[in-house]
């Protein structure tokens, strides 16, 4: 939802820092690949090791870059597909790793509930499925538009989960991750939907969907 509802209140903030960086001459892929190492770094030795609430703050800031390299690639007229196809790939390892280091932390750090594992597990699990059905959809003509759980509402939960569990919130975390895992079955469900009934009336009389 915030990336098609967030797009133009954030320009306020992106805009200024994507001109500062093209000004001092970074160009887009290198943000998206200096954000990404950065945000993998943070997450992998800050979560596993308890430091929630630092992980939350630094993760947030460089997570920001992924909209910081799209702005900077429109203000500059230089947006190319291997740029957006960069963009897309460092978000899906950012994200893995994000999860995947939540999940360390859930077991080995805070001996969680296996509930709270099995979420953060769908949440892993998920996050990806989303995206490539995103991805595969508009690769056979389908506009996938929206969703209830896209990128920036996994980070924000993600993010608020691990920073309000580091500041001692009892339950938070757990609770950020049941929402996420809950909301992202059923946006996998909205844009399977969003293809079939795309496909239904370009193929009305069409029998049921192929396999790959």
């Amino acid at each position: 939802m915030l990336s098609v509802h967030g797009r133009k209140p954030a320009a306020v903030v992106v805009e200024p820092v994507a001109r500062g960086f093209l000004k001092v001459g970074l160009t887009p892929n290198a943000v998206t690949l200096i954000g990404t190492f950065v945000t993998i770094a943070i997450t992998v030795t800050l979560i596993p090791s308890g430091h929630l609430f630092a992980a939350a703050v630094f993760s947030g800031v460089f997570a920001a870059f992924d909209m910081v390299d799209g702005t900077m690639a429109r203000l500059s007229g230089g947006a190319t597909k291997f740029g957006a196809t960069l963009d897309a790939s460092c978000d899906r390892i950012t994200d893995g790793a994000l999860f995947a280091a939540i999940i360390w932390y859930l077991i080995y750090f805070d001996n969680a509930h296996p509930a709270t594992i099995f979420a953060a597990l769908v949440v892993l699990v998920t996050s990806q499925v989303i995206s490539y059905v995103k991805a595969r959809g508009e690769a056979s003509g389908f506009s996938m538009i929206g969703g209830l759980i896209e990128r920036p509402e996994r980070l924000i939960l993600g993010l608020v989960g691990i920073g309000l569990e580091g500041l001692g919130v009892p339950y938070i975390l757990p609770v950020c991750l049941w929402l996420l895992a809950i909301g992202s079955i059923f946006t996998v469900y909205q844009r399977l939907m969003q293809a079939y009934k795309q496909d239904r009336q370009e193929n009305p009389k069409a029998p049921g969907a192929k396999t790959a």
